[in-house]
């Protein structure tokens, strides 16, 4: 069983993809289908042709529509999704004027300062058609203190105030699957907010 990250550890580190492959085998995970009402979820947002930013090890790759790509700066993770038969890449290889339907950023902000996390967002923004929207997935307050490499809690309020600041408009804002009082809870309680991309972003 591999071990569990702590505060020094990184999302970028080999041992944080294993971890991320040995929790999705525990057996109680496979035998409940804890991941379906969030797969399903994510297939309701008929996205289209996604990018997946912070794919991890291809968890959201696997239910996105055809042509779909996944990216992340851990190459050990890249290196797992491409094996599972997914198109991931680092982002240095993802070339500069391919443009998707949507972004994807899904438990991938968390893991980051504020600030980092904005200019993040709006560095991938050209690689978003017109009219594209913006999916952003964090979790709630238990799942927040699950993984000891978040360094930054998003709320709702922050995060539809962060695509305002990018020149987005806010197409919906809900907690999934309870409301947010489970967030306290349930660890598996999010934040999904969604956003559309006039064309342009701020400077």
């Amino acid at each position: 069983m591999a071990h569990r990250p702590d505060r020094t550890s990184s999302s970028g580190d080999q041992t944080y993809t294993e971890w991320l492959v040995a929790s999705q085998q525990v057996w109680w995970k496979r035998v409940l289908k804890v991941q379906w009402p969030y797969q399903e979820k994510l297939r309701q947002q008929q996205l289209g042709r996604t990018l997946d930013v912070g794919c991890g090890i291809g968890r959201n790759l696997q239910v996105l529509p055809p042509g779909s790509v996944g990216t992340d700066t851990n190459p050990t993770s890249v290196e797992v999704a491409r094996r599972r038969g997914l198109v991931a890449v680092l982002p240095e290889d993802l070339a500069d004027d391919e443009q998707f339907d949507a972004l994807l950023l899904a438990h991938l902000l968390e893991h980051l300062p504020a600030s980092a996390a904005e200019e993040l967002v709006r560095g991938y923004l050209r690689h978003l058609r017109p009219g594209g929207e913006v999916q952003i997935v964090c979790p709630q307050q238990r799942g927040y203190a699950s993984d000891p490499t978040h360094v930054h809690y998003f709320d709702a309020g922050e995060l539809e105030a962060l695509c305002r600041r990018l020149g987005l408009e806010l197409v919906s804002s809900t907690s999934f699957p309870f409301p947010t009082w489970a967030g306290k809870l349930f660890i598996y309680n999010e934040f999904w907010v969604r956003a559309r991309y006039a064309g342009s972003s701020p400077t």
